[in-house]
């Protein structure tokens, strides 16, 4: 429990208050936080309200979606990111790297792009003591979501850059898949700025977005994930992130206290095993 972080996503019916609320009922001592809703209580606010429950910000979702046509407001609205990253004291700032851009089929020139607003954007984050977590996706959202389709990928990208700076995401509904995890999770070590976690289920829904499932209900061998982090030395938080019409019709109390459960069932052991 003591590294269990509840991503606000799994929550989605929540405003920041009531998301931080049912941590706090739960006994959770991290969160996730979405810039939507914080913005729509007030950065500031946020900053407080977080400090006043006493809870770490394991990550602020998202930046990211350098592949947009305008590269000006990508740089704008990613500075905006790492600002508000700084007044959480976030551990980091996840990036969602984007898609093609419309009309193109070129992944290489997309990839390329990608590297290139990073690389302008790590000196800002830098002198706000931020960290940018490169979130690899799996396959099915490289046209319209995320380029980056495996964690050597963004390995490959991290490591033009200071680990301190710019590291990567391990989230197992991305890359459960990958027939070469386990080297790429022990090369990744201390680049592993961020750990999630929640299940692929199937018959994937007709959003491919929603497809996420609470640990346990699908295929991915958590434990055998969760050990592959622990052992390259990750000892962060690990964040439930869900994205499911069914589980946010639910009332979030009786979500967290499932994810609760499913996390002591599924994760945490391995996820512990270095401590």
């Amino acid at each position: 429990m003591n590294r269990l972080s509840l991503n606000q996503k799994t929550v989605n019916s929540c405003s920041l208050p009531e998301a931080v609320a049912a941590c706090v009922r739960a006994g959770i001592t991290s969160i996730g936080v979405w810039r939507e809703p914080l913005h729509e209580f007030g950065v500031q606010a946020g900053a407080a309200l977080l400090a006043d429950a006493g809870l770490r910000v394991s990550s602020l979702c998202r930046g990211g979606f350098f592949t947009a046509p305008d590269r000006d407001e990508v740089l704008a609205d990613n500075r905006r990111a790492i600002d508000e990253t700084a007044a959480l004291d976030a551990d980091c700032l996840v990036l969602v790297v984007g898609g093609l851009p419309p009309g193109s089929r070129d992944l290489a020139a997309a990839r390329a792009g990608v590297a290139d607003v990073l690389a302008r954007l790590v000196p800002y984050a830098a002198d706000r003591g931020v960290r940018l977590a490169l979130e690899p996706m799996h396959p099915i959202y490289a046209a319209d979501r995320g380029v980056l389709s495996t964690l050597g990928q963004a390995l490959d990208l991290a490591e033009r850059h200071d680990p301190a700076v710019v590291g990567v995401v391990v989230d197992t509904f991305h890359v459960w898949w990958d027939p070469d995890l386990e080297r790429q999770v022990a090369r990744a070590a201390d680049r592993i700025a961020s750990f999630q976690v929640c299940d692929w289920i199937t018959p994937l829904p007709a959003d491919a977005l929603l497809a996420r499932g609470m640990m346990g209900d699908g295929h991915i061998d958590f434990r055998h994930i969760a050990g592959l982090v622990a052992a390259a030395g990750y000892t962060g938080d690990v964040e439930v992130e869900i994205f499911n019409a069914d589980v946010w019709r639910e009332d979030p109390d009786t979500v967290v206290a499932t994810v609760v459960r499913a996390f002591a069932e599924h994760v945490s052991a391995a996820a512990t095993s270095s401590r």
